[in-house]
């Protein structure tokens, strides 16, 4: 079913499902300050590896641990340069022009409480909010939704006026609040990212069968190696792909009547091999999220200056390259803050540094900021969300991690 971006049915969108949700209530609090805020979170699914997203250039060991795999300023393909300290991956020169003008802001060295490897207990962590995986039905931002107070009756006759974009409802989202759904025309085909959460699941589940999927999917990549000539053609399809739904995600959003929080999942980040951070498939991927990011601002239209964009992942890559030119299951990685409503031009970082003796485990880049404290700040000084419910409800057990303050205007 094709379904028109510019004047969707509300019987087109009852018939679609998906993973762009978000709720219609607009917070009290905002209304009587005469605000009309809007946040859209971007869950990047398999593990960003936020050393080649915004590179450490100013550190002294980072060419050491990456060698010519390292981004720097100079070079082939120079990164972008954000300060003295760090400095964007070229594929992304319009979150760096959105930085240059204060909407856009790097949260680095950052992570879930979860400091184990696994893709399904990881994700489970960042979209529960909990401070372990475990068997849980809701997550945190339906939960940040459910304990705002809506401006009036007519907000909570609306609730069902949500929406969502893509064919699975991701935990995040799931909960109390209700949601709406819709299905863009074009879906990307199954993943490398989605083969590996799969293979990881039965690794727990079925090591016997793991082991037959492993061999199929070796084979399956040396012979994708023979021929690259498809690869310009699928690399354009995600970049579409990110594009129709994050731009889907805004023009709903924009609108006076829809709704006013979303949560938007993109697979594809596990770059165990061939990771290609500065000419391959990580640039590729960061291109395809560069101009997700550029439609949510045109969509958004007068919108934006009130929105922020937050883009999260599980947990981060290997600090050095592997084997195989990829880089494993880490820890510290980086956030991605874009949108007018942010106080930004500024990478936020409590720098922990690059020496082995300074790496989680001598391998990983170190979290020296809990994720938790970037979306309480967001959730309490954008949507004015209770810090009481945000430690008691919306982040269960995590009274000691503050709200990061001064994110947005």
């Amino acid at each position: 079913m094709t379904i028109d971006l510019h004047a969707p049915t509300r019987r087109q969108l009852l018939l679609a499902s998906g993973t762009l949700f978000a709720w219609a209530h607009l917070p009290r609090l905002a209304r009587a300050e005469g605000r009309d805020p809007r946040l859209l979170v971007i869950v990047l699914r398999g593990a960003l590896d936020g050393l080649a997203a915004v590179a450490p250039v100013g550190d002294p060991d980072w060419i050491a641990l990456r060698g010519d795999k390292a981004l720097t300023l100079a070079g082939k393909t120079p990164g972008l340069p954000l300060d003295a300290m760090f400095a964007l991956n070229p594929a992304m020169p319009n979150l760096h022009r959105l930085y240059q003008a204060g909407a856009a802001t790097i949260v680095h060295a950052a992570a879930t409480p979860y400091r184990e490897r696994s893709h399904f207990d990881g994700q489970d962590v960042l979209e529960s909010g909990l401070v372990r995986p475990g068997a849980v039905s809701t997550g945190w931002l339906n939960r940040a939704l459910a304990a705002l107070e809506p401006a009036g009756s007519a907000a909570r006759s609306n609730a069902r006026n949500a929406f969502a974009v893509g064919p699975i409802a991701p935990l995040v989202v799931r909960g109390p609040a209700p949601v709406l759904s819709w299905t863009p025309p074009r879906l990307p085909p199954a993943s490398d990212d989605t083969a590996m959460r799969l293979l990881d699941l039965y690794r727990h589940a079925d090591p016997a069968l793991a082991r037959v999927l492993e061999e199929r999917m070796g084979l399956a990549e040396i012979a994708r190696g023979v021929d690259d000539k498809s690869r310009p053609a699928a690399a354009a399809q995600v970049r579409a792909f990110f594009a129709e739904a994050a731009g889907a995600a805004a023009k709903f959003m924009a609108r006076p009547d829809g709704p006013r929080v979303g949560a938007l999942a993109l697979d594809g980040w596990d770059t165990h091999a061939n990771e290609g951070a500065l000419d391959g498939r990580l640039a590729a991927l960061l291109g395809a999220l560069d101009g997700a990011i550029a439609a949510i601002e045109t969509n958004m239209g007068e919108a934006w200056r009130e929105s922020v964009v937050a883009v999260i992942t599980e947990f981060g890559r290997t600090a050095r390259i592997n084997g195989t030119d990829g880089t494993d299951h880490g820890t510290g990685t980086v956030a991605l803050l874009a949108g007018g409503a942010l106080k930004g031009g500024r990478v936020v970082a409590d720098w922990p540094g690059l020496k082995e003796a300074n790496l989680h485990e001598k391998r990983d880049l170190k979290a020296t900021t809990d994720l938790r404290g970037v979306l309480k700040g967001l959730l309490r000084d954008h949507l004015r969300v209770d810090e009481g419910a945000l430690a008691s409800k919306v982040f269960p057990e995590s009274s000691a991690v503050k709200p990061v303050a001064g994110l947005l205007t």
